[in-house]
């Protein structure tokens, strides 16, 4: 059986904002409450998990993580609430995407 797949991102001023990639990673740190964790858990480097964070938050003009650094009681990252929307309407968005690509399949 033949089935659709999509890549699919959203982008402002060309420049990628946030796709499936990113929306794991913000759902990964709020799961784990560590950007090192959700990275490691992605088998993605620390900074290569920041220099997403820091593409989403500059392209949407946010901030989506609110980060504490380390130290005697530990540091740690959790979503904002506006990472929270962020998150959530990203997820709309992408299972009304897959909705359409299940009608479309029929075609095939």
């Amino acid at each position: 059986m033949l089935r659709a797949r999509c890549r699919v991102w959203v982008e402002k001023a060309g420049r990628p904002v946030l796709g499936d990639g990113r929306a794991e990673l913000l759902a990964r740190i709020d799961a784990s409450g560590s950007i090192r964790a959700a990275a490691e858990q992605m088998g993605m480097s620390y900074r290569h998990a920041w220099s997403h964070l820091a593409k989403i938050e500059d392209g949407l003009g946010v901030q989506v993580v609110a980060r504490r650094a380390g130290g005697r009681g530990g540091g740690g990252s959790t979503l904002t609430g506006e990472g929270r929307r962020v998150l959530a309407r990203y997820r709309r968005f992408r299972a009304e995407l897959d909705k359409c690509l299940a009608r479309l399949e029929r075609l095939l």
